[in-house]
């Protein structure tokens, strides 16, 4: 622990701690795990029958858990983000460098546990990966972490709740699905979309009083002229506007991922194969961006220090251990259960950067991402109502095979031949071909 916070932490910086500032991060803390708390109780009825046994209720609690680590550790993500971009880290090189460490360590589970079971690699395959690793990583990862950059970590993870209603607009534009206005669930995604829209303007263009209520340190003293520069860029109306611009991107092109992604896992299903390919490809990417941007080679350099701690986080435990996890969850629960989860990121990014990274909470922050979590939700239920329904009509199919009587008639030459002369049936005739033909075969046997 002394090695991850020595690079960003300094006696001088402790000793600015008051007792009381000691004591509302102690209060945040006990915020924070009574929401977790919360989040588990609140799943509790997801779990099944059998609510009195205890061990099919720790066997339920599972998914809930597992899914809060995973909105823990990428908060925690969007924290070191912070961090190494005021530390003066390149962007493309830090997108670069996490994608390298997600290849390595997601390597060794694809050759290992998909050996046996991976399919062949095809051009056509290749080019979803590619296009995968574009989108889903490349292009995403930039906008997101500039996004960062121009406003502050809890405004860009408040924007990455409306990645469900870009994904519903788009699927309606490219007619993947449709919009069912007549329906209840269809209207609701509706609604929950143009609220998630008005919410992220608010959240934009909207700021009214600022909200002191959560007192804590400041890591993000410039440690460096890009860190200077970065302070004085998110004061400026215009970076707002422009990181609210950025993080809309970043929802985009994370919902085409998404679109691409399904059909990929149609033609591919290996989970650690096909992501550990596309984040070497978004690797390769990044690594050409870079040096097209005309990154200095001294950008390049890891010492050891939150540049290093961040890309080994984001990359080892945010794109690889942490895969796992979440796959295995929405294979237990669904997607739509997994979703649900997402704004509990928010709330821990918003308290946790408000105690170490001094950023501002404003009314209008406030307004913008209760809304941007209501059509979220809102979406959510058209699509789980959706889910419903689907299941439902395959529910009403019939689930007995019905009988059927199959009536073998015998042939009316049979019956022709009846009181026909012997040699008059060719029936007969076939047969005493077919006696003859076998005696004469086991004659040639017994003579040989």
């Amino acid at each position: 622990m002394h090695a991850i916070h020595s690079p960003f932490a300094s006696p001088s910086l402790i000793n600015r701690c008051s007792t009381t500032d000691k004591s509302c991060r102690l209060r945040s803390s006990s915020l924070t795990l009574t929401i977790v708390l919360g989040c588990l109780l609140l799943y509790k009825r997801s779990m099944g029958e059998g609510e009195g046994n205890g061990l099919a209720f720790a066997e339920g609690l599972k998914p809930a858990a597992g899914m809060v680590l995973v909105q823990i550790v990428f908060a925690g993500v969007n924290l070191f983000y912070k961090l190494a971009i005021n530390d003066g880290m390149d962007l493309s090189v830090l997108v670069a460098y996490r994608y390298l460490f997600a290849t390595v360590s997601l390597a060794p589970f694809a050759f290992f546990l998909e050996r046996k079971i991976r399919p062949r690699l095809t051009l056509n395959i290749l080019m979803q990966t590619f296009f995968c690793a574009l989108f889903g990583g490349t292009l995403t990862q930039h906008f997101y972490l500039t996004s960062i950059k121009l406003t502050s970590a809890t405004f860009t993870a408040a924007m990455a709740n409306l990645v469900p209603a870009v994904t519903f607009v788009l699927a309606i534009v490219f007619r993947l699905e449709n919009l069912r206005i007549n329906k209840r669930s269809g209207q609701a995604k509706l609604l929950g979309t143009l609220v998630g829209f008005f919410g992220a303007m608010v959240l934009t263009f909207f700021k009214g009083k600022e909200l002191q209520f959560l007192p804590g340190v400041d890591l993000l003293k410039p440690q460096s002229n890009a860190g200077v520069r970065m302070a004085s860029l998110q004061h400026h109306s215009s970076s707002q506007v422009l990181g609210s611009i950025f993080a809309v991107g970043s929802c985009l092109c994370y919902s085409i991922w998404l679109i691409i992604q399904a059909k990929l896992s149609k033609a591919y299903p290996c989970h650690y194969s096909s992501t550990a390919l596309m984040c070497l490809m978004g690797s390769i990417q990044a690594v050409v961006f870079a040096f097209c941007m005309g990154s200095k080679r001294e950008q390049w350099r890891m010492d050891f220090g939150i540049r290093l701690v961040s890309v080994t986080y984001s990359g080892v435990v945010g794109s690889g251990l942490i895969v796992s996890l979440l796959a295995w969850c929405v294979k237990k629960k669904g997607p739509v259960y997994a979703s649900v989860f997402n704004p509990l990121m928010l709330v821990i990014v918003a308290i946790f950067g408000s105690l170490l990274l001094n950023e501002k909470l404003y009314i209008g922050s406030v307004i913008g991402a209760l809304l941007i979590v209501v059509g979220l939700y809102f979406v959510l239920w058209g699509e789980g109502k959706e889910g419903e329904t689907a299941e439902e009509k395959v529910e009403e199919l019939p689930k007995k095979r019905e009988a059927i009587e199959v009536v073998v008639e015998r042939s009316s030459t049979k019956l022709q031949c009846a009181g026909a002369p012997k040699h008059a049936c060719p029936a007969e005739k076939l047969g005493e071909k077919t006696e003859s033909n076998n005696e004469d075969e086991e004659k040639g046997i017994c003579n040989s």
